[in-house]
């Protein structure tokens, strides 16, 4: 089968849309095509202003705004010869069997040999796309069901018929996990599939019975997320972001494709308060508001489920939440408050028809747990809550109940789900035998890892693990990955102990959400307000030497960040010799927002960067004026490839789009660099001194006077532009980075003396938001 080149996408909606631009963010090249509207003045209208939307879009659906140059606009009238051309393409259109089979005519006629292709479809079984269409067209058809939106959600559920070649299926799974960066979870021509059977069966619960139950939508959705693993939105927040309007449409082809026998049946139709807010246009974020709302005032509302009208946001603290954080969710499920009943009817519903689909939607229950985790953003599948709450318990109160067990649930007989043997992870079959798991050809986990091994070293803050082939992994499990004095010790043993026990190099890595939020400005705070000026030098000092021995050291080091690293974890990645990323990294020195200046290095990194870059603008101003823009204004990446851009990553770092991949490529980079690994030479500044100080505040002074920055804001920047200028130095003199660095340690002590500077690291740690004081 012939690689993956170029794709064409049928339907410039949403979907298509941001289906179109991740092929572009992978770099294929992408048609996309639509209808002519009638009377249309441009044939191309609706796939050019789909192209124009993602330009636009919040959050981006472009990793660069130059991706969208990959994009070609064109109609299904005039452009379905050059399906011939395309090595895949995927229909998005709508749910309509009709429309589709009639589309399908028409590609099987234009599409070239070996074309794939797939639909879009969250419904419709492939069986019935399929019926009736030439044997060719079904050996190269398939589902892929992205999720919404498709840059950002991991997962792929993949549906092949009995007719689709394997070449067909295998070339699909490469570009689809290698290309487009996604999980794939192999599921059953059943409708809805795996992440919409069960999620929408989880969603109607909640709202149903949370309607009969007489439970706020402000409590069900407290007592609901956190406690179980589901993202702080709930349930009501999550229908408001995906949009109300598309729920009845959902619920109903479920309705129209499920048998009479199955579960979902018994919760009942779309609500009449949900179809009243759609008609009035309340359709969740997108339209006048949902659930919650922004009124006039711009204060946030709520909607009563049993009257239909809104009053402000409480933020209850259900009594149920207090027992679960001593006792866990169980805790939460056993309170016999009536939140705490309303959480039991609508998990163990929700987890009693999850356990009950499997073989029927998945061979097994990995699948499932990995469709809900990636799908729908859960912490935990319902194999993996089953195991938390102890199925023998889960079961025993079901049959108290008087109410079924599911022949999974009676099959592990209080077994659970998962278990680990031999260092390898098992999950249970329904052979009831356990199954060792099956990662992907090049898929390194260090979760698989901590499962086999011990750490080599490391504290409560910081573990080094082997990676095998002579490379050691250093991971934070710090809240949030923030960075101490601890984290920085365990790097300076590492540093120092792993040569002299034989590895070549070590890679930085974490499984976290987030690389590294950062320093732990806490630190910051306790000294600033007990006057312990000489603790922040040191734990600046710390930090700044830390990060020189690993960057001067004889010992490769590469980082393999995901998700934000910011300020610190920032800075750390900046004396990497390299860096393997994850397509969806977020870097930026963000340390203003907190009224201080990079403490770590930043300054030091990114004026040398900007000085070397050979793009960058020249002169003896210029590379200070750039450091000086990406640092004053906390400039955050929205992705790797702007990131690199911003010379937080080099030309030659890596960008790997799928997150499973990220590990095994750092540990490849870091085996190349030790092969002829040559220690670098530390940087010689020559600076603009007070002059260029005085050119960065004319800037700073303007934005004071239109009102865009604080007076602080001023102050910051000022102090800032005194390290990057050099201090009182002169273009003739010659700085060390040991001078940036001792300007950088002096300037945060001074901004630290300032109430301002502290009320604003006080403001981060308690809202999570800067403070513009």
């Amino acid at each position: 089968m012939p690689e993956i080149k170029k794709i064409a996408v049928i339907g410039a909606g949403v979907m298509g849309a941001g289906i179109a631009a991740q092929a572009a963010n992978a770099g294929l090249d992408v048609l996309l095509l639509d209808r002519v509207p009638e009377g249309a003045a441009d044939n191309n209208v609706i796939a050019t202003g789909a192209i124009d939307k993602l330009l636009k879009s919040k959050p981006a659906a472009l990793m660069h705004k130059r991706n969208a140059r990959l994009i070609s606009p064109g109609n299904t009238t005039e452009h379905l010869t050059e399906l011939a051309t395309c090595d895949w393409v995927i229909e998005a259109i709508v749910e309509n069997l009709g429309i589709k089979r009639e589309l399908y005519q028409k590609i099987d006629a234009y599409r070239g040999q070996h074309t794939i292709v797939s639909s879009n479809t969250s419904t419709l079984p492939l069986a019935d796309l399929t019926d009736g269409l030439s044997e060719a067209f079904r050996k190269h058809f398939l589902i892929t069901h992205f999720f919404n939106p498709p840059r950002y959600m991991r997962l792929l559920e993949l549906v092949t018929g009995p007719e689709t070649a394997p070449e067909v299926e295998a070339g699909i799974r490469a570009c689809v996990d290698y290309k487009l960066g996604k999980s794939i979870v192999t599921c059953k021509d059943t409708p809805g599939f795996i992440a919409n059977r069960i999620g929408t069966y989880w969603l109607q619960a909640a709202v149903v019975k949370a309607i009969a139950q007489d439970i706020g939508v402000e409590e069900a959705d407290a007592v609901l997320s956190r406690p179980a693993g589901v993202p702080k939105t709930g349930v009501f927040g999550l229908l408001d972001l995906v949009g109300l309007d598309l729920m009845p449409h959902i619920l109903a082809n479920l309705e129209d494709t499920l048998p009479k026998t199955d579960a979902f049946h018994q919760l009942g139709g779309s609500p009449p308060l949900l179809e009243t807010m759609v008609a009035e246009g309340y359709t969740g974020r997108k339209g006048k508001g949902g659930f919650y709302r922004l009124n006039a005032d711009k204060v946030k509302e709520v909607i009563s489920l049993q009257n239909g009208k809104y009053a402000p946001v409480k933020r209850p603290r259900p009594d149920a939440l207090g027992a679960g954080k001593k006792g866990g969710l169980r805790a939460v499920l056993e309170h016999p408050s009536a939140l705490g009943r309303y959480a039991w009817s609508v998990l163990s519903d929700t987890l009693a028809y999850a356990a009950g689909l499997v073989p029927e939607i998945a061979d097994d229950i990995e699948a499932v747990d990995r469709a809900m985790r990636l799908g729908y953003n859960w912490k935990y599948g319902p194999f993996e809550l089953l195991d938390k709450l102890g199925s023998a318990w889960f079961s025993a109160r079901l049959k108290a109940e008087n109410r079924p067990v599911p022949a999974l649930l009676a099959l592990a007989d209080g077994r659970p789900f998962y278990r680990t043997r031999e260092g390898h992870g098992q999950h249970l079959g329904t052979d009831q035998s356990y199954h060792t798991f099956q990662r992907p050809p090049g898929v390194l986990l260090l979760e698989d890892i901590k499962r086999r091994s011990r750490p080599l070293l490391g504290n409560r803050w910081a573990s080094v693990w082997d990676l095998g082939e002579g490379v050691a992994c250093l991971e934070f499990h710090s809240k949030m990955n923030s960075l101490n004095p601890f984290i920085l010790s365990v790097i300076k043993k590492a540093l120092k102990t792993l040569p002299e026990r034989g590895f070549k190099g070590m890679v930085i890595y974490n499984e976290g959400e987030h690389f590294s939020v950062g320093a732990n400005i806490a630190m910051l705070l306790v000294g600033g307000m007990l006057r312990l000026w000489p603790f922040i030098r040191w734990v600046l000092k710390d930090g700044q030497t830390t990060f020189s021995t690993m960057k001067y050291g004889n010992f490769p080091v590469v980082g393999a960040p995901a998700g934000m690293a910011l300020g610190g974890g920032c800075e750390l990645l900046l004396h990497c010799h390299a860096v393997t990323a994850h397509a969806e990294t977020y870097m930026g020195l963000v340390e203003a927002g907190v009224g201080i200046v990079p403490g770590w290095g930043g300054c030091k990194e990114m004026l040398s960067r900007w000085t070397a870059a050979p793009k960058a603008p020249k002169g003896p101003v210029a590379p200070v004026l750039k450091a000086f823009e990406l640092i004053v204004q906390a400039q955050v990446s929205t992705s790797a490839a702007q990131a690199r851009d911003m010379l937080f990553l080099q030309a030659d770092d890596e960008i790997v789009m799928n997150r499973d991949r990220v590990l095994s490529a750092a540990r490849d980079r870091v085996q190349v660099l030790a092969e002829n690994f040559q220690a670098r030479t530390p940087a010689v500044f020559h600076l603009p001194g007070p002059t260029g100080k005085a050119a960065l505040q004319i800037g700073i002074h303007d934005f004071v006077k239109r009102g865009i920055a604080t007076a602080h804001d001023a102050t910051v920047a000022g102090e800032l532009a005194t390290v990057l200028s050099g201090a009182e130095t002169d273009m003739m003199d010659e700085l060390s980075e040991q001078d940036i660095l001792s300007l950088e340690r002096d300037i945060i002590v001074r901004l630290m003396h300032t109430a301002q500077s502290r009320a604003r690291v006080a403001h981060m740690l308690k809202t999570g938001k800067p403070l513009r004081n």
